[in-house]
């Protein structure tokens, strides 16, 4: 399926979401929680919806990371480049085969424990704190594996979990942490693609026109949040946090 056979209105609904799902990604991760939905929405099939969603993200992440580049950590970020690049070529290879349910219920659990956690803890991120991992390789070879594997095989909430880890394991403000983890989406994402151009099937027509919109919203949103100082990160955070955990418990349990 292409853009040919969709309705007019469907080239700017998807355009306009990517709009927006690359601003809130850029700040606090979870732009595939808008852009999967409004692909499946509008007819696609949900294999061929996380694989068209990857090109697109694809240009979000990017450009986040680019704009972000010169506030960023690099030398630490090599790492979690690597050990994530491996997670996601296991986690989109896998995602072809595997049914993702009980992935889900492990998914939700998280996500449920980052919320209450983050929203119970008021100086959460507010401030740099002491790390609880002092060594950055080990952070980076379970972090980035994990959470490389989730965004090649499943995706949305990424961001945000790597946003937590950042915070509550190597004391990063939340603002510090939203820059940093760009690159490391940005490397997941990529590889992902690469995988389901080898082994599946892509949009290419509506990737890269909601990919246009990415570029657009992720640089407005990787803007504000260096104009600022990023204390509304947290309450962006919880908010797509929730709707998150409202997302897949209704594909969980009620679909």
């Amino acid at each position: 399926m292409g853009l040919e056979n969709f309705d007019v209105i469907y080239y700017f609904v998807l355009l306009f979401v990517a709009i927006f799902a690359g601003f809130i990604d850029s700040i606090v991760g979870g732009g595939g929680l808008i852009t999967i939905p409004a692909l499946l929405a509008c007819g696609v099939s949900p294999h061929l919806a996380i694989a068209t969603n990857k090109l697109q993200s694809v240009f979000g992440s990017l450009t986040a990371a680019f704009t972000y580049y010169k506030s960023t950590t690099l030398p630490h970020l090599i790492w979690g480049v690597f050990f994530t690049a491996i997670g996601a070529a296991i986690g989109s290879y896998g995602v072809l085969f595997v049914e993702d349910d009980s992935l889900k219920i492990i998914i939700l659990i998280c996500l449920t424990f980052t919320f209450l956690y983050i929203a119970f803890k008021p100086n959460f991120g507010k401030e740099e704190s002491k790390a609880k991992i002092k060594n950055i390789k080990i952070f980076h070879i379970i972090c980035g594996l994990t959470l490389g594997f989730y965004d090649g095989f499943l995706g949305p909430g990424t961001g945000s979990f790597w946003i937590f880890v950042c915070v509550f394991l190597l004391g990063f403000s939340m603002k510090q942490a939203s820059i940093n983890t760009k690159i490391l989406n940005f490397s997941s994402n990529i590889v992902a693609l690469f995988i389901f151009i080898w082994q599946y099937k892509i949009l290419w027509d509506i990737g890269l026109l909601m990919g246009f919109g990415q570029i657009i919203g992720a640089f407005l949103g990787s803007k504000l949040v260096l104009k600022t100082k990023g204390h509304f990160i947290k309450i962006l955070f919880l908010i797509v946090v929730a709707l998150t955990i409202i997302k897949v418990s209704w594909d969980y349990f009620i679909k």
